[in-house]
């Protein structure tokens, strides 16, 4: 077995270091006022927490980021996968890497003191945007797999349907969040938190459709 990290690998062991410093420094320096822990859906807080919580959620992120990015690894030392699979995981693996590290500026950033939590909303929403831009990007380069992708009985039994969906899903998405992030600082907390789901769910619902539509005109295609 080969031991030496891939560049996925020792990005990881970097965000982890970063994230184990982020919460140190909440620890330690973040807010000593309450520190927004939870938004309903309209973007209003409804739980509050301490900055000692917060450093424990930024560990709990870290701790996340390890089994993910580790479980990925040893699937692809240790099962010698096709070269799809392979392409599969390791995309997979990088996309869960930069969620994971976007997600660490949640906490970190509502615990700052000089973060405004009538702005949780739109902080939410530019995060989710970035996320999906970064889904969007990798999303039709992704191979039929397992683990990520426009994954329907359409999709699984024709591999055209599969790209077309992928395809469209992808640019949706990376555009969609592209042009959205701009927008949240201008929208409140409910209009922010809104939009995203809203448009998220859309782009699902299109590439659904897409799937089931190249499958049916697909000569080549499984039956379901």
């Amino acid at each position: 077995m080969n031991l030496k990290p891939t560049r996925i690998e020792t990005a990881a062991m970097a965000v982890i270091a970063l994230q184990l410093a982020a919460a140190g420094f909440t620890a330690t320096q973040g807010s000593t006022a309450p520190v927004p822990m939870h938004f309903n859906y309209q973007g209003v807080v409804d739980r509050w927490g301490d900055r000692t919580e917060a450093a424990w959620f930024i560990l709990l992120l870290a701790g996340i980021t390890v089994l993910l990015v580790g479980a990925i690894s040893f699937s692809l030392r240790t099962n010698a996968p096709s070269e799809a699979r392979r392409r599969g995981l390791s995309l997979a693996q990088g996309v869960c890497l930069a969620i994971m590290g976007l997600l660490t500026l949640l906490p970190l950033t509502l615990a700052s003191p000089s973060f405004d939590p009538a702005m949780g909303g739109q902080l939410a929403g530019a995060v989710i945007c970035v996320v999906l831009g970064l889904v969007g990007a990798v999303m039709g380069k992704v191979p039929p797999n397992a683990l990520v992708g426009v994954r329907t009985p359409w999709s699984l039994n024709s591999r055209l349907a599969w790209d077309r969906s992928n395809r469209l899903a992808g640019r949706l998405f990376f555009w969609g969040g592209l042009l959205a992030l701009p927008v949240m600082p201008f929208l409140s907390s409910h209009q922010a938190v809104s939009a995203v789901a809203f448009g998220a769910l859309l782009i699902g619902a299109i590439s659904v459709f897409e799937s089931w539509r190249v499958w049916r005109a697909d000569p080549d295609r499984r039956a379901v």
